[in-house]
């Protein structure tokens, strides 16, 4: 089976540079693709495999254009098409709602096959880099050291946090020994849960906590400028805003389950 370490990143300006370029050839290789896909479906009837987004990539590179897309290590690249062939066929099966285009506004991620990087030890070295990416490690009893990624996705967080994902495959857990307990639990608005024993766990309400300052950043927001510095520098700390609801909720989900 397959698990996933995710930790925090700090890379240097070079490096961040390198990754936003990342980022943005992504974008255009995403949403091209994305494009050819949809209107071919619409105007032929015809769906598109992989291979012939693939040829569809090596066009692109050629087109003088988007000279561009080669400043871009050609692994992430490659990896977004098959994300978005595996993102129509979750489509198709029902699994998954129509994939939409990517904007830069969002979440921006690079995902790295083993042909795109390289550890040594602890340390992880991405494609078009010259030093190691750092990161802080938050599994005291896993040593990063001794993992071997298959995959290395890399993510920046609208509020400007960068993160870093290991991909690596493990055997499957033993499953744990059956208590024989069972209890029932009913979500709900008061309470955030009621079980079955007459336990009942409170709401944290996170959002009605910080509403009062998302509002005022949101405030602050709708009077800057469009395009300016002042206003990008708004809409992150309203994003910071919504991560740390978003971040506190995840926590206390993890701690209850």
């Amino acid at each position: 089976m397959r698990t996933a370490y995710r930790c925090r990143a700090y890379p240097t300006p070079e490096q961040a540079d390198v990754l936003n370029r990342t980022f943005g050839c992504i974008r255009v290789v995403w949403n091209r693709t994305l494009a050819t896909r949809h209107n071919r479906y619409h105007t032929e009837g015809k769906g598109t495999s992989y291979a012939e987004t693939d040829r569809a990539l090596t066009a692109m590179k050629a087109d003088p254009e988007l000279h561009w897309l080669a400043e871009a290590s050609s692994v992430p690249l490659q990896q977004v098409l098959r994300h978005q062939h595996a993102a129509f066929t979750a489509f198709f099966q029902k699994r998954a709602r129509y994939p939409r285009f990517k904007s830069r506004q969002g979440k921006q991620s690079a995902s790295y096959t083993r042909s795109g990087f390289r550890t040594k030890g602890a340390d992880l070295w991405l494609a078009k880099s010259t030093e190691p990416l750092r990161y802080v490690w938050s599994w005291p009893d896993v040593d990063p050291a001794g993992l071997n990624p298959t995959m290395v996705t890399v993510s920046r967080e609208p509020d400007g946090r960068w993160y870093v994902t290991f991909a690596v495959d493990i055997d499957a857990p033993a499953a744990p020994i059956p208590t024989g307990h069972v209890v029932g639990v009913d979500l709900g608005l008061k309470d955030f849960a009621v079980l079955s024993t007459g336990e009942r766990i409170a709401h944290p309400r996170h959002m009605e906590r910080r509403e009062r300052r998302l509002k005022r950043y949101q405030r602050i927001l709708a009077r800057k400028q469009r395009g300016s510095a002042n206003r990008k520098k708004a809409k992150q700390k309203v994003a910071r805003a919504h991560s740390k609801v978003r971040d506190a909720r995840r926590d206390f989900l993890h701690r209850e389950s």
